[in-house]
């Protein structure tokens, strides 16, 4: 697709979604978008926008497909291991329970595998995990606890398997016990407001489809409501670069971990635990 055909399917996006095509890599974003448009066998953008129009379920479908929801329990399991070994002892130290955000959660398994360890690491402790995505219907599932499939939960300890998850039918499900540490929520990580403060921000395999500028404006927004000596966990792929993570008051601290140093960037206003 040329540039001004690009220019007009994302003005129509963002009408119908308010997803910003702008922040995402336009060279990614224009392969998966013509790949689409072959799967659905519509012979142009304007018909299938006016298929959209007429029905719902297809408008549903396609904010699945744009929102690229790719995620397993304990996905990438050393750096859960890191987390498991070292960054939630250093944050648990306190001796107070965490607030923690995962931020693109799709399904939720990424939500539950940080409760399964927080309740794992200090049970009673009144630890929260606020779970946001863009896309209702992967929320819908988190909400209910699943279910996930057999290859979904693989990675998950047989200890914590049988402590937190039940068999059915479909695979299995989250127990309502550890339903109960997460708040699912639907919300855009570039553009709605974020009313907390978090000792550990979660955001995995989400930003490597955004551009450099969107990039830097989501990691201000992380530092924005991460706490002093918080630390911000990314994808296994993904990196900030050094002279980005020292202005912003971020020290690496494992691979894949960053941690936030002094207040350098200033605290957003009126946002509190």
């Amino acid at each position: 697709m040329n540039d001004n055909e690009y220019a007009i399917i994302g003005h129509r996006i963002k009408q119908l979604y308010g997803i910003d095509l702008d922040c995402y890599k336009s060279t990614q974003m224009r392969r998966r978008l013509d790949a689409y448009l072959l799967r659905v066998k519509a012979s142009s953008w304007a018909e299938y926008f006016r298929r959209l129009e007429a029905s719902e379920e297809e408008r549903l479908r396609f904010k699945d497909y744009l929102t690229i929801n790719v995620t397993s329990f304990f996905r990438d399991p050393d750096k859960f291991e890191v987390l498991r070994k070292e960054i939630l002892p250093t944050l648990l130290a306190g001796g107070h329970g965490l607030n923690v955000w995962s931020a693109g959660c799709s399904d939720g398994a990424e939500a539950y595998t940080l409760a399964m360890l927080l309740d794992t690491a200090a049970p009673g402790k009144n630890s929260h995990i606020w779970a946001t995505d863009l896309d209702r219907n992967v929320l819908a599932k988190a909400r209910a606890g699943g279910p996930y499939l057999t290859d979904e939960v693989a990675n998950v300890p047989m200890a914590m398997r049988q402590r937190y998850l039940e068999p059915v039918p479909e695979g299995f499900r989250v127990k309502p016990a550890l339903q109960r540490l997460i708040t699912f929520q639907e919300h855009n990580l570039l553009r709605d407001p974020i009313r907390e403060r978090f000792d550990l921000i979660v955001c995995r395999n989400v930003i490597i489809y955004f551009t450099e500028e969107a990039k830097e404006a989501l990691f201000r927004r992380f530092v924005s409501v991460l706490r002093p000596g918080g630390y911000l966990f990314i994808g296994a792929t993904e990196t900030i670069p050094i002279a980005m993570a020292r202005e912003l008051g971020l020290e690496p601290a494992r691979i894949s971990f960053y941690r936030r140093q002094a207040e350098s960037l200033g605290v957003a206003a009126g946002v509190s635990r």
